[in-house]
């Protein structure tokens, strides 16, 4: 159920309704608190975790403006999946970067960018390349700045 309400949401917020989006956002945190009603069996929404809830509240919350709630949920989103789990550790903190920049923070999302090209570095995904070329796009702005010119060469070696 917590995945349904989450799409809900993120598609709400895709069309700039935050009362519907909210409504159904705190609708899918309820729900990923309990287990669920019925079985779900192999179903791959039954695969929906409380670090994917926590990644896809903090894109949600982002996209609704709500920057300090989005960017507790990503850190809540890289406090569950650890260390383990390098590939969404890496789409979480590209995503974590993001939103730093958002809010004014350069150098915390040049930081924060350069932990994920140490994550993502040898990751084969298409998630992943599209995590870098939004981080390189992004950081044109900076091109004065040479940590941003060096990021933004390091996630072009990364790219291959």
């Amino acid at each position: 159920m917590a995945y349904y309400e989450a799409t809900l949401a993120s598609a709400a917020a895709q069309d700039d309704d935050r009362r519907m989006a909210t409504k159904h956002l705190a609708m899918s945190e309820a729900a990923i608190g309990r287990p669920a009603a019925v079985d779900v069996g192999d179903s791959w929404a039954a695969h929906y975790s409380p670090g994917r809830w926590a990644h896809e509240s903090g894109m949600i919350l982002s996209r609704l403006g709500d920057l300090d709630a989005a960017e507790e949920h990503l850190h809540l989103a890289l406090d569950i999946h650890g260390l383990d789990r390098r590939r969404t550790r890496a789409i979480v903190l590209a995503d974590l970067g993001g939103v730093r920049l958002r809010q004014g923070d350069v150098d915390g999302a040049m930081a924060t960018w350069r932990s994920f090209l140490d994550c993502a570095d040898g990751i084969r995904s298409v998630k992943v390349q599209g995590a870098l070329q939004d981080m390189r796009v992004r950081l044109r702005r900076y091109d004065g700045v040479p940590e941003a010119q060096e990021l933004r060469e390091q996630a072009t070696r990364i790219a291959g």
